[in-house]
């Protein structure tokens, strides 16, 4: 089936689904002065985040109206257009409102398009706003194009404004974009937050922008020389190139490896927290590369030896949602403790990823587990600040 056909389905089955859904069915989005009336159906089969909430006793799911913070009546208009149409809009000026927002609520389709709408408008003097925008919201391509960018200016954008506001309001998130302009090019492009060149480029609306679709994509058959020549190299070796795959993303070599015999439960060589492949690939939010691993055998609640995070604990605390969403579809314990008693919902609400904590909660994640501090993902979301998950994690 198309994408274009599948898209028609899903709409058509999503939006009939209105016509039995009966009192109750509609509820009244509210972001400042704007109020937009939506139904539910429409909400929860669109977004992960509205599902758990409509899912659960929450005050949103009882008294019909749900507060949309940080967004503006315009942005609030584009989301819910693009809930019901999955047509992307025209974007102008609110792309970067837009791609927050669709974070949020976990519209990964939307996301990419503000992606590619931010790369295209990159200027000296916006470079850092867009790269800090990158790596808060975990924009593969977009990273990559804000980092080659700021290298192509010879750096100018660093003396600006822009650059500045960016230090004192994101110090963390401008740490890492600098990280990112230190490493050799080839590194940069291929560490956190990057994507392949095609990814960068591909369409909206090409099933590849979602992180199922690459999940459920059927990949050609391991190359049989490659194969052939990974066999002679030691299982020390394999295991070391697995890894290394893993943390780059690179789908194809890790079939090849794993097909030449690679232990997919390798661990890393010379490092105290002995990280597995599905550890990097689902720190660094390499889908693909976490599906194949997981479908070779991953354990998927492996144990680093240092922090005693699982997978599930990294890509809920980056904010990987199609991760996320892989590994708890694996079995993966959404309430597995790390060394401070903290649950992977507990990462995801200190960085205050809505998509990651929606995916959570629909998998069984207890928001009463409290850490060795006696903290709830509630209480860590407060004192973050994050009043996305505040609002989540509030009712019952």
């Amino acid at each position: 089936m198309s994408a274009a056909a599948e898209v028609q389905r899903t709409a058509a089955v999503d939006l009939g689904a209105l016509l039995d859904a009966g009192e109750g069915a509609v509820v009244t989005l509210v972001a400042g002065e704007t109020r937009l009336a939506a139904h539910r159906a429409v909400l929860a089969a669109r977004s992960p985040v509205f599902r758990a909430m409509f899912q659960h006793d929450t005050l949103e799911a009882s008294c019909g109206e749900v507060r949309i913070a940080d967004v503006e009546g315009p942005v609030l208009r584009q989301l819910l257009s693009y809930m019901y149409t999955l047509q992307a809009p025209q974007l102008t000026d609110t792309a970067r409102e837009l791609l927050t927002a669709a974070d949020k609520y976990g519209l990964s389709a939307l996301k990419a398009a503000c992606e590619q709408r931010v790369a295209a408008q990159l200027e000296v003097e916006t470079a850092a706003a867009a790269a800090v925008l990158a790596v808060r919201h975990s924009c593969p391509s977009l990273t990559a194009a804000a980092v080659h960018f700021i290298r192509a200016h010879d750096y100018k954008a660093m003396a600006t404004q822009g650059w500045a506001d960016a230090v004192l309001d994101y110090p963390k998130d401008i740490v890492e974009v600098s990280r990112l302009l230190g490493e050799p090019r080839a590194e940069a492009s291929a560490g956190r937050g990057s994507s392949s060149p095609s990814t960068a480029t591909r369409p909206v609306g090409d099933p590849g922008h979602s992180p199922a679709a690459a999940a459920r994509h059927t990949p050609p058959p391991p190359d049989d020389a490659a194969v052939s020549r990974l066999r002679r190299l030691s299982q020390q070796e394999r295991g070391r190139r697995l890894i290394e795959a893993a943390r780059q993303g690179a789908a194809e070599q890790l079939r090849e490896l794993l097909a030449a015999g690679a232990d997919v439960g390798a661990w890393e060589e010379g490092s105290l927290s002995r990280w597995t492949a599905l550890h990097w690939a689902a720190e660094r939010g390499h889908v693909a590369a976490a599906s194949c691993l997981v479908g070779a055998g991953a354990e998927v609640d492996a144990r680093t030896s240092l922090y005693q995070r699982t997978p599930l604990h990294w890509a809920a605390d980056r904010g990987h949602t199609g991760v996320v969403r892989l590994l708890v579809g694996a079995s993966a314990d959404p309430n597995a403790r790390d060394w401070r008693g903290q649950t992977p919902l507990h990462r995801a609400a200190e960085g205050g990823h809505a998509g990651a904590a929606a995916e959570l909660l629909l998998a069984g994640a207890d928001r009463g587990a409290r850490d060795l501090d006696g903290r709830t993902p509630l209480n860590v979301a407060r004192l973050y600040r994050k009043q996305q998950l505040v609002d989540m994690l509030t009712q019952r």
